[in-house]
């Protein structure tokens, strides 16, 4: 019955969480009441599960072997990634690819460029941080030319290097696709209709709601802008 209360009780939280939330993040000065009442309501919540007594061995027993098994098994599999994404920024790599995606595809389709661009880039291994921080100037220059607005950079690059080939298609070697294998027993290309087809339809739809923004935006009159 407790637990019971405490589920509802935890659920009524969630719209003074989202509101401490939405309001902390569009407040200019980032108001330190608001960020106290999100840790109130959270520590509120925890109470109302009727848990509060297990807390800190929960913590102590479960969660911190949990996450030093978690380190253990998958550190290698960081480390590896971090390395093979600094070598590929620091040699310029990554740009170069980018750069000669950027050429076949065309500066007049500069979304699917860079969609494209960044796809490729995760997909053969590259960290998608150094991916974003390697495509996003070629991108601002492709949408500069083009005139669209410079608000759709975060999107193409968001598209095309956390969606389909982190996710969903065959043999991708992010983490999000290695670490479950040994738990599912499976390999990094199991289902690979099924990842096709999720692949196909994320890059699909995603492709056509940015094109489809950005001719609604510039039909509105709005460009690239004055940015530096």
């Amino acid at each position: 019955m407790r637990g019971a209360f405490g589920e509802v009780g935890a659920q009524a939280l969630l719209p003074w969480l989202f509101w401490t939330w939405r309001g902390l993040m569009r407040t200019p000065r980032r108001a330190p009441w608001l960020a106290l009442a999100a840790v109130l309501l959270a520590l509120l919540a925890v109470l109302m599960s009727g848990e509060a007594a297990l807390l800190l061995p929960t913590y102590t027993q479960v969660f911190m072997k949990a996450m030093g098994g978690y380190v253990i098994q998958f550190f290698p599999l960081f480390l590896l990634g971090a390395l093979f994404g600094k070598l590929m920024d620091d040699s310029g790599s990554a740009r170069a690819i980018a750069h000669a995606i950027v050429d076949k595809v065309g500066s007049q389709r500069a979304i699917l460029a860079i969609v494209l661009a960044c796809g490729i880039l995760t997909y053969g291994g590259v960290s998608l941080f150094v991916v974003a921080f390697a495509v996003y100037p070629i991108g601002a220059a492709l949408f500069r030319e083009a005139g669209i607005p410079k608000r759709l950079i975060p999107a193409a690059i968001a598209l095309g290097s956390f969606t389909f080939t982190m996710t969903a298609l065959p043999g991708t070697p992010a983490i999000q696709n290695a670490i479950p294998s040994p738990f599912f027993g499976t390999d990094a290309f199991a289902a690979p209709g099924l990842g096709l087809l999720g692949g196909l339809i994320m890059f699909g739809l995603g492709t056509w709601w940015l094109s489809a923004q950005q001719r609604k935006l510039m039909a509105a009159g709005e460009g690239y802008g004055h940015h530096s």
